[in-house]
């Protein structure tokens, strides 16, 4: 396997699993209290949350699929430079800031203070940022074969940059509160 190809499947089974066992570990050392998370986002809004989270969970999976499995790290170029340490920073900076949301989060809630919600605040802006780099990338990246792929590709990548820049980096920061 390809070496840069190599780094961003570690770079996914490590950072996914590290953003998942801080989303198990936060609900289950707060049993019950996984109402405290949404803030205060309306009811109502929670439905487009949901909807929003599925869909950019879906999304994600589509790039991932296309960068791994359909995508040649040897010819992929975007702007002449070898594609895949571009997406493998993105990769960084969509998981990273995304495991310490929860644990950050629980910590504001039990303990607020301002540079917790600073901290908060900078990771849901950095993961949004990153999202929204990886629709950048997908959509400048050479070759782009088969097209099929790439354009489920980067239909889920916009799926995951609306939902973490808009809702999760925008719309919950305005909305929550302790």
């Amino acid at each position: 396997m390809y070496p840069q190809k190599r780094a961003m499947l570690w770079i996914n089974l490590l950072g996914g699993t590290a953003v998942l066992g801080s989303y198990a570990f936060g609900l289950m050392s707060h049993p019950g209290e996984g109402e405290a998370l949404w803030g205060g986002v309306p009811p109502e809004l929670r439905t487009v949350y949901t909807t929003g989270m599925l869909l950019a969970a879906a999304g994600y999976l589509g790039f991932t699929y296309f960068l791994l499995v359909r995508l040649d790290p040897v010819e992929a170029r975007i702007e002449r430079r070898a594609a895949f340490p571009a997406f493998n920073g993105l990769y960084l900076g969509i998981l990273v800031p995304s495991a310490l949301w929860m644990p950050l989060t629980w910590r504001m809630i039990d303990q607020p203070s301002s540079a917790l919600w600073f901290g908060i605040r900078l990771a849901l802006a950095i993961v949004g940022l990153a999202a929204l780099g990886m629709v950048i990338a997908l959509s400048l990246v050479h070759p782009k074969h088969p097209k099929w792929a790439h354009r489920l590709a980067l239909i889920g990548s916009v799926a995951l940059g609306l939902h973490t820049g808009m809702l999760d980096a925008l719309v919950w920061p305005a909305l929550f509160s302790t």
